[in-house]
This record gives structure tokens, sequence and C-alpha cells, in this order.
């Protein structure tokens, strides 16, 4: 039986798609329409119960549809979406004026959509629900499985959309006012459709350009092009990460690409809103932010934290827990959370008090981290680093191993989402080849299976040095005490009893990804310069390398050596000499691609490896870094200033080689080469 009729009048197909097929699942008849005159069509021939309006539509506004509406729909109750129409303002003349029953600001989920839909509609009695299943299972299976398809349909679209952009640009630059109304249609729609789909980075991303974009509108060849081709970059940039767990490989990074393009500019590991009343201490962040490459913008109460988060783009904020008076940092934490985009700001704290009463509460308000003040630039920077994950997780990978075919489609159904991907397997003598194939983040066991237990299999997978530390957990419809004591004997790091609750299940999982993703980023990175150590950069190099031969593409890999390494440490001190490897480290994180990757190969050695690039381009990448090096000024411990240089070499798979230890015999030749030619040099 259906619970009602809704008109869905949207020109955003992506939209359309993931809200009307959440709507069906609820029980709703839905007429999706994308135009106003399509919308009027329908209303003449079938009666609808509510209406969902999108503010911006082909050829005219929301606004004005709705005013025609209301001539012959008095009292149809109408949602209004729309990315702007936020200020009190338009909200009463929404309400008021155009008797709009509910205004849903852009991006929204559709679960928030249909709750206020529910409350406009007139529910129809339903048949009563059938009794719960003895297994586990959910009754939303086949919706998530649907939406989960959407979403993943709609971040492979993500990349097009991009490039669409990028061309009407460009057509834009050269004078065409039509090329400028479509690149904002198309911003326009992403900003209001990619939140929906759970891509809220991609979003704000969006929403930026889109700003930049009604800027531009109207003023012809006196526009400045600058912003909108930065807001781009940053677009472009958000759209790569969406796109998991293989993003779409990045075009050459030559002269004309954003990443080749930013000579001179200085790219920063993020960007950390710090507030605190003292500007003295405020003035010492700022000089750490910038050794550490870490944008740094102040506040000295809450009112100015809050304009400070409205003007820009923040991976996160460090309070000062009494700021403008004692736990005022908590409230001003609150006022940050309840701003509009800024639901999911990730927190930190630091103060002068350390006891756990003050901890304590920093974490119920939602603090990633309590930092005892002063606390040193390192900590600052590490800080920023787990903000950045937090604002941008990485995507995560789950094997679920079952010899139930519907446990398994129930639990991964129940864990399916934008940074979870699960993975099935029913036969448990698969298990080693399933590791070796999945690479997985977490395991979950059935403690009863055909042959092998679940036991057994914990204790292979503990016996192997590569899963050692691989987080496994137990699914099972025990819990006696002999159990537990069994499962922790076998190497289990927790168990869930059956039936399982959604909830728990993914608290429990995410918990436990949490913890394994820090355990190995101190694993596998360089303490000082943050990046990866010799082991986990060669295993991802062979990944690499195996990607670039199926794509036919060219891999290069640099040998990087700070010039005259002993000499620093001799001249100015091994603390000097320190600060120069962290300097490093932090300028090649910040200055290449994602998905490039760096290593600290040892000493004062370091080594790059990007994929797409051939030896000029990757010259040209490498001659920009070390420009950007030598203007950099370094302290000795005697307050002395000094520069530095590196050399490199330059090794191009398939040319020099297609496994990495002839590349990097190779880039190793060069790089001596490069050092008897006089040092600050490149050579390929």
């Amino acid at each position: 039986m259906s619970r009602g009729t809704l008109l869905f009048l949207e020109d955003d197909k992506d939209l359309q798609s993931l809200v009307s097929a959440y709507l069906r699942e609820r029980g709703y008849h839905v007429e999706s329409v994308r135009t106003a005159r399509e919308a009027l069509d329908v209303l003449v021939r079938v009666r609808v119960d509510a209406a969902i309006v999108d503010g911006l539509l082909p050829g005219m506004m929301g606004t004005d549809f709705i005013q025609e509406l209301r001539r012959t729909e008095p009292h149809l109750p109408i949602l209004f979406a729309s990315a702007f129409w936020k200020d009190l303002k338009s909200h009463e003349l929404l309400t008021r004026q155009l008797k709009v029953a509910r205004v849903l600001h852009k991006p929204y989920s559709p679960q928030e959509l249909f709750i206020w839909v529910e409350q406009v509609v007139k529910v129809k009695p339903q048949p009563p629900p059938p009794p719960p299943p003895a297994r586990v299972a959910e009754p939303d299976d086949d919706l998530a499985a649907a939406l989960a398809a959407l979403s993943a349909e709609y971040a492979a679209g993500l990349g097009e959309k991009v490039r669409q952009l990028e061309q009407e640009l460009e057509r834009a630059r050269a004078g065409d006012a039509e090329a400028l109304e479509e690149a904002y249609s198309i911003a326009h729609k992403l900003h209001g459709t990619a939140g929906t789909y759970g891509f809220r980075a991609v979003s704000m991303a969006a929403g930026s350009l889109e700003a930049r974009l009604r800027q531009a509108r109207g003023k012809g060849e006196a526009a400045d092009w600058s912003a909108p081709r930065a807001a781009l970059h940053e677009l472009s940039q958000e759209a790569s990460r969406a796109v998991s767990p293989a993003p779409p490989p990045a075009p050459a990074q030559g002269p004309s690409t954003p990443a080749a393009s930013t000579e001179g500019v200085t790219k920063f590991l993020g960007t950390v809103l710090v507030a605190d009343d003292d500007a003295a201490w405020l003035a010492e962040v700022e000089r750490m932010g910038r050794e550490q490459l870490v944008r740094v913008v102040t506040a000295r109460d809450a009112d100015e934290a809050v304009t400070a988060a409205r003007r820009q783009w923040l991976d996160g904020a460090l309070l000062n827990v009494d700021l403008g008076g004692q736990e005022g940092g908590f409230t001003a934490a609150a006022r940050l959370r309840g701003e509009d985009g800024l639901q999911s700001l990730p927190l930190a704290f630091f103060g002068t008090q350390g006891d756990v009463a003050y901890r304590m509460a920093a974490v119920q308000t939602g603090g990633l981290l309590y930092l005892q003040r002063p606390f040193t630039a390192q900590d600052l920077t590490e800080a920023v680093e787990r903000m950045v994950t937090a604002q941008r997780p990485e995507r995560s990978r789950v094997l679920v191993l079952d010899d139930d075919p519907d446990a398994v489609r129930a639990l991964g159904a129940a864990l399916l989402g934008e940074q979870v991907e699960v993975v099935g397997q029913g036969d448990p003598y698969c298990l080693v080849d399933a590791l070796a194939e999945h690479r997985p983040d977490l395991l979950l066991l059935d403690v009863e299976m055909p042959g092998p237990s679940g036991f057994d299999l914990c204790r292979i997978v503990r016996s192997m040095p590569e899963w050692r530390e691989l987080p496994v957990l137990f699914v099972t419809a025990h819990s006696g005490v002999d159990f537990r004591v069994a499962a922790f004997q076998a190497g289990a790091d927790d168990y869930l009893t059956k039936p399982v609750l959604r909830e728990e299940l993914r608290a429990r999982v995410r918990s436990r990804l949490e913890r394994a993703r820090l355990t190995r980023e101190r694993a596998e990175r360089d303490a000082l310069t943050g990046l990866l150590l010799r082991r986990p950069f060669l295993e991802r190099l062979r990944i690499r390398m195996a990607e670039a031969q199926r794509q036919g593409k060219p891999l290069a890999l640099a040998l990087l050596d700070v010039d005259r390494f002993k000499q620093v440490n001799d001249a100015h001190g091994h603390l000097a000499g320190d600060r120069v490897l962290m300097r490093m480290g932090r300028l090649l994180a910040a200055r290449f691609r994602e998905e490039d990757l760096r290593c600290r190969w040892g000493g004062e050695e370091f080594v790059v490896a990007l994929l797409g690039e051939r030896a000029e381009s990757a010259r040209d990448i490498l001659a920009r870094t070390a420009a950007e090096l030598g203007r950099l000024d370094f302290e000795g411990d005697k307050g002395e200033s000094f520069r530095v240089t590196f050399s490199a070499g330059i090794a191009v798979a398939p040319q020099d080689g297609t496994d990495v230890e002839a590349l990097l015999r190779h880039a190793d030749e060069r790089l001596y080469r490069a050092k008897a030619n006089g040092r600050n040099r490149i050579e390929s």
C-alpha cells in the first residue's frame, strides 16, 4: 500500500535517482520531473500529496514556480530545497507568502528529506510489520545496496563533471557567456547533490566554485578568473579523493595542470583555526605553522573564530579550553559546530590544565585530541594531520568470512557506506587467497563453519607475519565465559553476538578501523619527516608499477639527497639538521599529488614515485620543488641563518626497467652523477 504520491521537481538527474529510490523504498509513489512544464502536466493528471521543489530550475526560479502553483493548489504541502535562501527574510517569504511547509538546505540527506515528508503527508494506515528474522538481518538491506550502488555510480561520474567544468571555464575565460552559465549550473548541481550522496567535501568545494562563478557573471572581460581556477583545482582534488578505492589516474603533471602550475606558491599540509586570547601565544603558533607548512588562522575569541570559519575552508579547529573564561572553549566549539557546513568540523583542545575532568569534557564535546600548553611544533603538525584525516577519511575494506550467504549479505549491507567497502567470502578454505587478493583492513569471522572453525582460521591469520596486526572480530551465537576465553586465546580482538545490532556492529568496526589506522601510521611513517618508511614505500611502489604496466603509462622514480648534509650538522648543529630533514619531508608531502608516493629512504635521502610522468615532466616538477627549498631560510643552533639544496637522479619505467630494483639502481647512478657534476642538479 502506497504511503502517498510525491511530486519531485529537480533538474539534477543524479539527485533525482538517489532521492526517488530512497522514497520509493519507504513506500511512496514518486513522480520525478525536471522542468516546471513537466511538473504542471503531472499535476493535471495525478493527485499528489506533497511536492518537493528545487530552488533553481531550468529557465526559472523555484519560487516563481511555487507562486504559479499556488493559484491552482493553494493548500498543497511543498518542501523547498536550495543551497541559498538561508537568511531569516528569505525564510519568511517562503513560509508566510508562498506557504512552504519546510525549507531544506542543500546538501540534504535522503533520510532528512523523508523525515520532513512524513510530517507534511497524512500517512495512510499500514499493515503490521512482519516478525523480525532469527538470523542477522536488516529490513533495509535492499535499500542499502541500492543506495550504495547509486553512490558509487555518482562517484564514478565526478571526474567527467570536473572535466566538463574545466572545458566550460576555459571557454568562459575566452569570453563565452553561455559557457559561464553552463559552468555555473554544473557547479550549482554538484554543490547541492554531492553532499546528499555523502561527499560533503566535494559539495563544499563545488559551493566555493559556485560562489566565485556567481561573482564573475556579468563582468565580461573585467572578470578575475584566478579565484574560480583555484576553486576548480580544490574541487578536482576532492573529486579525486571521493573515487575510492582506486582513484582515476591523474593527468600528466606537466606545466598546464594545476598541480604543476604552482611555482612560488606554498602548499600547506592543512589549514587549522587556533583560538586563544593570548596574542603572544597565537604569534608563536603561527611561527610554528610556517615552520611546519601548516596554515594557521588565528582568533582571539569565539566571535572571531566563527567569523574566520565562515570565510574559508578549515581542516580543523584547535581551541583553548578556557577561551574567554573557564571552559569557554567548549562553548566556542558548540557555536562552530552549529554553523551551516561545520557540523562535522574536526576539533581539538589545548590548555594548561591537563587533569581527567578537562580531558573528559574535551572528549565529550567531540575533541579528537587534547594538547598540553605549551605544545611543540611537532604536536601541532600531528594534530593537523589527525584532523585532516578525520575530515577526509580513507576508505577501508572489510572481509566478511561466513558460510551463510544471507549472513554475509546482511553484515555487508549493515557496514556498507561511503568509507567502507565490504568483500564477502563463503569458503573458509579460501581465506589465505582472499587476504592476498583483497588486502582487508579488518576481518569479520563466523565461528561455526564447515571445515576449519573460526578459532582455527584466526590462529592461521596470526601465524602470518603480514597479517599479525589485522583486526579480527568474531561473529557468534555464543557469549559464555568459555567462548570469550577461547576467542581471545585464538587471537581475536573483539566479538559480536548474534543477532547483531547494526549500530553496535558499525561502532565496533569503526573503532577498530580507526585504532588500526593510527597504529599503521605510526608503524609505516618516519616520525621526523612524516613520510613513508622504506618497507611500506616499496610495497606500495610495486603496486603502482603493476598499475602503470596495466594502463600502459610511464612511472618516474626520483632519488633525492640533501647536499652537504654532514657539513650542515657540523656547522649548524644536529638539531638544525633535523629541522632541515623535517622541512624537506613536509615540502615533499605538500608539493605532490595525493597518489604520488614519497619516502624517507634513509639519512638525508628521499624517494618520490610519480605515476604517469616521463623524465621531462618529472624533472620540471622536481626543479620547482628544489627552487622552493632553496628559498627557505633555516636557523642554526646558534641563531645563524643558512640555506640548503638537494640533488636528484630520475629513472623512468619502462625504458629504465620494469622492476623496482632496476629503477632504484638507475636513479642512484644518476644521483651520483648529479653530485659529481657539482650538486644542486637533477639528472635524468
